[in-house]
């Protein structure tokens, strides 16, 4: 499997050079979308009249198998209040999904289309391989990732005894 992600990694590396765009593999496997939202913040602030609710100071995010965490996390619910429409985290974002993380300055969480779109300075780490872009939109259902806007890409060789 680790020679596979490795032959990915490195045709996405060839992909990325001729056109700053690159698809990987991100998370162990596609997340439900339906499971629970479970978040837990220093403080929360609600604002009835426009539908958010403000997380601060380390929040974390739990959903399925994927963490999110950042400094601070606007909630904005749909129309019926108990639904969450989506997530913007800021101030420096971490995504984990199963062994594989990406950082970002921000990152936004449709929960309805299932993707989450991370900007500024994207790292993505898959074991000892990275991987980092302007923009990545992660589909949640699918488990794929697309990078955008200048991607590198820094694979790790394997040694010849560690096949």
């Amino acid at each position: 499997m680790f020679k596979t992600f490795l032959s990915a990694l490195a045709l996405c590396a060839i992909v990325s050079a001729a056109s700053a765009q690159s698809q990987v593999a991100f998370g162990s496997m596609a997340q439900d979308t339906s499971a629970p939202v479970e978040v837990s913040a220093d403080s929360l602030s609600v604002n009835q009249s426009d539908g958010t609710a403000l997380y601060t100071g380390n929040v974390v995010i739990g959903q399925g198998d994927m963490r999110l965490s950042a400094p601070r996390v606007l909630v904005v619910y749909g129309e019926q209040q108990n639904r969450i429409d989506r997530l913007e985290a800021t101030g420096g974002v971490t995504l984990v999904s199963g062994d594989e993380a990406a950082e970002a300055e921000r990152a936004d969480y449709n929960i309805e289309a299932g993707t989450v779109v991370m900007r500024g300075n994207v790292l993505v780490t898959q074991g000892p391989n990275a991987i980092t872009s302007e923009e990545m939109t992660v589909d949640l259902d699918t488990g794929t990732a697309q990078l955008t806007g200048r991607v590198r890409t820094v694979l790790q060789q394997q040694s010849t005894g560690d096949q």
